[in-house]
């Protein structure tokens, strides 16, 4: 059951969450002529879904990396998954992509809302016809200069640790021939664990962003790209948790 907390947390995310996409709403409405791919409506929604990381003090984020990102440049974005709140935190690398999400996520209100006015794209999970859909849609927006984000795990871990990944998010990047840009979250599972309506109070959360992958060096090998990149994120979460225990070894904050 839900502590106190989670429930005043649930009431503020749902209620601002409304107002927030509101004014996204305006801002799409206003900007559309000239913004067709809706990166100024993104870059609102970036803003109001990392606000409500930052407004609790007990949890802190630090990013590292992103001075890697060319901002002329369209990105395959794939992240480990730990926590819904993954979501927010990696709105926070305020830049323009679209999310692929699952089609579930559509229906629920606010959250749903925000995922069709910017566009991003649906995703039935075991389904074969949506899974060429969701590719096709994400070739569309990376034609348009517009970057992706996706969970290659598919879904959240249970344990915390980056489980087998699914290829879609690597054939993609082979196909459009754009590099990979892998991100590595960790603390978030403290907040909000798969399975889990508690909502933990204090963490820590790192966001690590890697140099990109081309896939022309993998020979254009989705799985051989997926391999490697799996395993560099692999290194480097457990580099971010060796720095975390060093840090709270010396009684400091990481972020």
């Amino acid at each position: 059951m839900p502590d106190f907390f989670s429930v005043l947390y649930g009431i503020y995310f749902f209620t601002m969450g409304f107002v927030l996409l509101t004014v996204a709403a305006a801002v799409k409405v206003v900007t559309f002529p000239f913004d067709k791919t809706g990166k100024l409506t993104h870059l609102v929604c970036s803003l109001s879904g990392h606000h409500f990381i930052r407004v609790n003090p007990g949890w802190s984020v630090k990013f590292d990396g992103l001075s890697v990102l060319d901002p002329d440049k369209s990105y395959v974005f794939v992240s480990n998954h730990q926590s819904l709140m993954d979501i927010l935190v990696l709105y926070g690398i305020m830049r323009p992509f679209k999310w692929v999400s699952k089609e579930e996520m559509f229906r629920v209100p606010v959250i749903g809302w925000t995922l069709m006015l910017n566009q991003y794209v649906r995703i039935r999970r075991g389904n074969g016809s949506s899974t060429k859909e969701m590719l096709n849609s994400c070739r569309y927006w990376i034609s348009q200069k517009t970057s992706v984000m996706i969970f290659p795990e598919g879904t959240r871990s249970l344990d915390g640790e980056i489980q087998k990944f699914r290829y879609g998010a690597f054939k993609l990047a082979a196909d459009a021939d754009v590099p990979i840009l892998p991100i590595v979250i960790d603390g978030t599972r403290k907040i909000m664990p798969k399975g889990s309506l508690q909502i933990g109070f204090h963490s820590d959360i790192r966001v690590k962003a890697l140099p990109p992958v081309y896939p022309k060096d993998f020979n254009y090998d989705s799985h051989a790209l997926s391999n490697y990149v799996r395993s560099q994120m692999i290194v480097e979460l457990s580099k971010l948790r060796q720095e975390a225990e060093e840090h709270e070894t010396l009684g400091v904050s990481v972020a």
